[in-house]
């Protein structure tokens, strides 16, 4: 099954109205998201909690990692970059920290609140080796931007 974009968008959009509370629109937006595709292995947040430091947020899928530095990995450099990070094959990426061996491939956007303040990134992992298309990205993009840019 593969996400149907404008559906979930209006799904989350429905779920997370009037709500401002980072880590209540984060596990909203990580649940969705992740049974919304067969691809999607592992789903979740990492929050800015220090300066240069992401600690775990809500999730789903195994255990993550509890904390990357921006120095470290494909999350680090989303948040260090401020980019997309889009990785077909995660044991290409220099630095990739492997938080769970079944990870192939690699999507991480990072997430901005109303005033544009890195407030964490969303990390999405598959056990499929290049499961993720530019599209996805930038529905991803859109889908943050809706409910983060609000808070």
């Amino acid at each position: 099954m593969r996400a149907d974009y404008e559906t979930l968008a209006k799904t989350i959009a429905a779920l997370t109205e009037g709500e401002t509370d980072e880590v209540a629109l984060m596990a909203t937006v990580a649940c969705e998201v992740h049974h919304a595709d067969d691809r999607f292995d592992w789903t979740g947040f990492y929050r800015v909690v220090a300066p240069e430091m992401l600690k775990i947020g809500p999730y789903q899928g195994g255990h993550g990692c509890l904390q990357i530095p921006f120095s470290r990995g494909v999350c680090g450099a989303a948040a260090r970059s401020g980019e997309v990070q889009l990785v077909p094959d995660v044991d290409a990426f220099p630095g990739h920290i492997a938080c769970a061996s079944s990870t192939r491939s690699e999507l991480v956007l990072p997430v901005r609140n109303g005033n544009g303040e890195l407030i964490g990134v969303f990390d999405i992992d598959s056990d499929q080796p290049d499961a993720f298309s530019q599209e996805d990205a930038d529905r991803f993009a859109a889908i943050l931007t809706q409910v983060f840019g609000r808070i």
